[in-house]
């Protein structure tokens, strides 16, 4: 199953929580009313048909009506996104800057993922107070997305078994999956109200002794009694839409890290020591789905996590449960240490060389589709080598509040000349004349950085773009759109860099409007694919006569039997600001027919040039399509 089938899958799954949530709000309805019935029918309003049938009416009324609010009020309290969900349950911001063991070596990790994934580096979290071995990923979508890990994975994982459980989060990321675990936290919470009022309506009416008191009293044990039954059937919805998911994640993680003994060492470390992956905040049944582990121990009905055993058999077939007693007697004596296993092991590892500026890719579309949102094998380690490349000072700047603006407005500089000399101007109408002087001595950094590592820097420096506060992000995205449109002669690459960048700055901006899996058929967006088309041809090729024939091969992937002739646009950026939303609404299955068209195009003559893989993985990128770093393997 590749990204676009599991996009596809993700999208089902939201339409079957709908349905579901439905239903177990329509069996609380039918409680309510029979309940009302049993007690107020049987008090002598049976004899007053319309008055039972108007109280019958109110009591449905109410319950939507709470049920409603609750679930609303409970999705707008998580409308800031992911980092909302980590700071409710205690979590401690990783600072940039930080000089801590453990947290520089989880924020190594998560960078290097991210830039493996294709994606922004999300926000992260340590939960200091839980001593249990668990992490979540939460958001709606990448852009606004945090990991969050407990104290407990800090100082009890090394280094590959940390690498593996965040794997297993960014599959959540990709997947789609964070949007539907958000979801479900709001709308369960709906359910789980029910109970709520009805405990404080006993609790403050207790000192009620007279007559008119007991039909309230009455009313409020059904509400609690209800709301329980409602909390069975949520969790039920939560260990159904949850477990398969894990076990599709831990073969994401291991695909990804490229073995098995990371992830399937943490399972086995929450399997042997006496704190699990338990956690001990109050609102761990909240988010129980969202887990690496199982956090709150409900039997197997509710279990929103598979048996650690099976996990663990999954990984490494010749695991037995018996197994399980000896790491219990073996960290009773010597419980584990993160630090002590990696510097047994050895911090270092060597790094595969980046491809030269000039080097040739050997793709195939198939090839390149399947590795969308889909890490291969080696992704994770060139992520390591792209990251080190960075020059100190470019990284420190990505990590930095107040540098992170001026870097990213430096990548979409053009080369010396009177184009930059328009955005400098731009950027100081729209900023001041300090920071777009900043921007281009950034700019002037970035002159001779490899285009390869343009985007991981984008990437890192995210974190830091977020807390910038809400104006000056709007005007950081006008900015993008002004540079990007300079005389419209700054590179296609740089174009898409900017769009991409102004991308990432609305999700964040708005997390629960953020992309989501649209549902126009490709067919009916023909116009828009074949300008996309028609610019990448263009732009890849010096000469009229390989760019058609490039743009040829691509159409020829995407609309075999549609005879539209090479025509690239005039102005190919608005030409292309004209394309994305509607090519960005386009399903996943349909996406995926697109993209090997695009590759095809690219790669029309069977290789790929490094500058044109960066241009694909940033318009695949601009499409909510993530592309690794590595293609394939340089000839």
């Amino acid at each position: 199953m590749n990204f676009f089938a599991r996009q596809d899958l993700a999208r089902r799954r939201s339409r079957r929580l709908v349905v579901l949530f439905v239903l177990a709000v329509a069996a609380i309805v039918l409680a309510v009313d029979f309940l009302f019935l049993l007690f107020f029918g049987g008090m002598g309003t049976a004899s007053d048909p319309g008055s039972l049938a108007a109280g019958l009416l109110l009591a449905t009324l109410l319950t939507l009506g709470i049920i409603g609010a609750g679930s609303l009020y409970r999705l707008a309290s998580l409308r800031q996104g992911g980092a909302a969900v980590a700071t409710q349950l205690g979590g401690t911001p990783v600072p940039e800057d930080t000089h801590d063991f453990h947290y520089r070596r989880l924020r190594n990790v998560v960078e290097e993922v991210a830039i493996a994934s294709g994606v922004p580096v999300p926000e992260i979290f340590v939960l200091e107070h839980e001593a249990g071995i668990n992490a979540f990923a939460a958001g709606y979508a990448p852009s606004d997305a945090a990991i969050a890990v407990t104290r407990g994975a800090l100082d009890k994982l090394n280094r590959d078994e940390l690498q593996g459980v965040i794997a297993h989060e960014f599959s959540h990321v990709l997947n789609g999956d964070m949007r539907l675990n958000i979801r479900l936290m709001g709308v369960l919470f709906g359910i789980l109200i029910l109970a709520v009022v009805g405990r404080k309506i006993l609790v403050y009416g207790r000192g009620g002794r007279n007559k008119d008191g007991v039909p309230l009293l009455l009313a409020a044990l059904v509400l609690m009694v209800v709301g329980y039954i409602g909390l069975f059937f949520g969790r039920l919805i939560k260990a159904g839409v949850s477990r398969q998911r894990e076990y599709l994640a831990d073969a994401s993680a291991v695909q990804f890290t490229r073995q098995t003994t990371g992830l399937s060492g943490a399972l086995k470390k929450i399997a042997g020591l006496p704190a699990g992956s338990k956690l001990e905040s109050g609102d761990a049944e909240e988010i129980s789905h969202m887990l690496f582990g199982d956090g709150i121990g409900f039997s197997s009905l509710f279990a929103t996590h598979p048996p650690l055993v099976e996990r663990i058999q999954a990984l490494e077939p010749s695991f037995r449960p018996a197994m399980v007693d000896d790491l219990v007697a073996r960290w009773q004596m010597h419980p584990p240490s993160g630090l002590d296993e990696d510097m047994a092991m050895g911090l270092a590892s060597e790094r595969p060389p980046l491809p030269g500026q000039h080097a040739e890719l050997l793709v195939a579309p198939p090839a390149v589709v399947a590795q969308v949102g889909t890490p291969q094998t080696d992704d994770y380690v060139r992520a390591g080598s792209l990251r080190e490349a960075l020059p100190e000072v470019l990284r420190q700047a990505a990590h930095e509040r107040e540098e992170a603006v001026p870097l990213l407005l430096g990548l979409l500089m053009a080369s010396p000349g009177p184009v930059r000399e328009a955005q400098q101007f731009e950027l100081a109408a729209r900023h001041d004349e300090r920071l777009a002087r900043q921007a281009m001595d950034y700019a002037d950094r970035l002159e001779d950085l490899p285009r390869i590592l343009h985007l991981p820097l984008a990437a890192m420096a995210m974190p830091a773009l977020r807390r910038r506060p809400r104006p000056e992000l709007e005007r950081f995205m006008d900015s993008c759109f002004a540079l990007s449109h300079a005389d419209g002669r700054i590179s296609l690459f740089e174009y898409c860099l900017g769009r991409l960048l102004r991308v990432h700055v609305r999700d964040a901006l708005d997390p629960a409007g953020a992309w989501v899996p649209g549902h126009r058929q490709l067919s009916r967006c023909a116009p828009q694919a074949i300008t996309l088309l028609a610019v990448l041809a263009q732009a890849g090729h010096a000469d009229t006569a390989s760019a058609m024939r490039a743009y040829m091969a691509g159409l020829a992937r995407v609309f075999p039997r549609l005879d539209a002739p090479y025509r690239p646009p005039a102005d190919p950026h608005r030409a292309l600001d004209e394309v994305w939303p509607v090519l960005d609404e386009v399903n996943p299955i349909g996406k995926e027919l697109l993209l090997e068209g695009l590759v095809a195009a690219i790669s029309h003559d069977g290789h790929m040039s490094v500058s044109e893989a960066e241009l694909l993985r940033a318009v695949c990128a601009s499409l909510h399509c993530p592309l690794p770093p590595m293609l394939e393997q340089p000839r």
